[in-house]
């Protein structure tokens, strides 16, 4: 029986990290919809490249900072209890890759190629691994004095904060110490649009994304016998929530339509394990009206050139997560309990100063010394052109 049970942990939580690996397709069609045509490429080869970087950086240095594990045994002390350690390993993986796939939709269109997947080594060993053992190893003793303090620890159960704010807030000074594309705003403080190039593959990768976050929060559990249908129905009804709010607030627009479903699941990642169905449909709603309103200020007010809202989608949404999981998840608004409020916005503060302090650093450091933008000329031609020599919708064939 004790071989069944670890034999059906490892392909339950295989499963879902086959299913968060599939969400890095839809991170990459939903930048792809998003940019320009000239950008189109780019996107499809960052996301890709940037998981297999961060795979080399987790594998090799990051997953051993948070969890004091590595893999330099020999693979039949590594096969034991069927290599669960190993595919909690890919499991866990999947979500520190999401971080530079977050990134990605913020800087797109004008970043260099090889600066950028130095920084995703950089923030996949060091700057998220930190935070990831703060919160989920109980490194530092933080989550112990929390809880001699408060009474309670810091709860994330899916990542709302360990993942999406910590993704959303390292992305914030990369696009700003980049800047705004060029022609994106002018002179006299008009706004240019720049329109997303395929409405369809912006919403292929949000749909994407919208399916496999039902493996990203559920399987979190990690181990069968503590899966949660709680979780499943939380997610769905702060994924509708988000959609419903984003679309009255966006006014029908099928970008905040899309993004709505993602805003939801963003803030409930944190509490799906502790609210009920009806505080998770307001959690979600919350974030939809919240993307559309920040969105809408840093791109027109703010003039902050954040391509994909990577910062509100993630940044802020994901804070608002961490928060709600401490409000929805008390038994007072019908939760299950055993958290409080007050570790729950000390560790999001935590997370959202280091990850400003670690995007800064980092992307300071490589402007200093390499750059991190294409030259006007390169971006002019696009992305796809200037890096890859080739575009995704050649205007005529050759026929030979």
């Amino acid at each position: 029986m004790e071989a069944f049970k670890s034999g059906s942990d490892v392909l339950f939580i295989l499963l879902g990290g086959i299913m968060v690996l599939a969400m890095h397709s839809g991170f990459a069609f939903l930048e792809l919809g998003t940019v320009r045509k000239k950008s189109q490429v780019n996107a499809l080869v960052k996301i890709l490249t940037d998981f297999s970087v961060s795979t080399i950086a987790y594998f090799f240095v990051g997953y051993s900072i948070a969890y004091g594990v590595n893999f330099f045994a020999g693979a039949d002390t590594l096969l034991e209890k069927n290599g669960f350690e190993l595919t909690k390993f890919f499991f866990l993986l999947t979500f520190a890759a999401a971080i530079p796939a977050i990134i990605s939709g913020g800087i797109a269109e004008r970043a260099r190629f090889y600066p950028q997947l130095a920084a995703t080594f950089l923030i996949v060993a060091l700057v998220y691994p930190t935070f990831e053992g703060i919160a989920w190893n109980q490194a530092f003793g933080i989550q112990a004095w929390l809880k001699a303090s408060y009474g309670e620890e810091f709860h994330d159960f899916a990542g709302s904060v360990v993942v999406h704010a910590m993704g959303g807030w390292l992305a914030l000074p990369a696009v700003l110490l980049l800047g705004a594309r060029h022609g994106r705003y002018t002179k006299e403080g008009r706004v240019s649009a720049h329109p997303p190039s395929s409405i369809p593959f912006l919403a292929l990768g949000a749909w994407i994304l919208t399916v496999g976050w039902f493996g990203f929060n559920v399987m979190s559990a990690q181990t069968i016998d503590k899966i949660s249908g709680l979780v499943a129905i939380n997610s769905l009804m702060a994924m509708v929530g988000g959609t419903l709010v984003a679309m009255v607030a966006g006014r029908n627009d099928p970008g905040f339509v899309h993004n709505g479903p993602l805003a939801g699941l963003v803030a409930v990642c944190a509490g799906s394990d502790l609210m009920h169905p009806m505080g998770a449909l307001v959690v979600g709603g919350v974030a939809g009206g919240l993307f559309v309103l920040m969105f809408t200020l840093t791109q027109n007010r703010w003039r902050i050139d954040d391509v994909l809202g990577v910062w509100p989608l993630h940044g802020l949404c994901g804070a608002w997560g961490g928060l709600a999981a401490g409000i929805f998840g008390s038994k007072a608004l019908g939760g299950v309990g055993g958290v409080a409020f007050m570790p729950q916005l000390l560790m999001t503060l935590l997370a959202i100063g280091i990850a400003l302090v670690g995007g800064t650093v980092v992307y300071g450091v490589l402007k200093s010394l390499v750059g991190l933008r294409l030259d006007q000329e390169q971006e002019y031609n696009g992305a796809d052109l200037s890096i890859h020599r080739i575009t995704a919708t050649p205007e005529r064939e050759t026929n030979w």
